[in-house]
């Protein structure tokens, strides 16, 4: 199962499939290590849902929900 980052629940993981968007957002992602492969831990969410703390690759990072909703996520169970 499939989903947007910006859709996942506390507490739930998943595999990163692909990151959408393009230019500067895209790169951003990647060079915040938000790669295809890489797992991710949806730790917290604002009370409005935005902004997003993940924990990727053993470190926590702070994401927008606009720049969650280009990461393609496979559910793990």
């Amino acid at each position: 199962m499939t989903k947007n980052l910006n859709e996942f629940s506390v507490g739930e993981r998943g595999i990163i499939k692909t990151v959408s968007g393009e230019g500067k957002l895209r790169r951003r992602l990647f060079d915040m290590g938000v790669t295809p492969g890489a797992e991710v831990l949806l730790r917290k969410k604002a009370p409005l849902g935005d902004p997003l703390e993940v924990t990727i690759r053993g470190y926590e990072l702070t994401l927008r929900k606009a720049e969650a909703e280009f990461v393609v996520m496979e559910v793990k169970r």
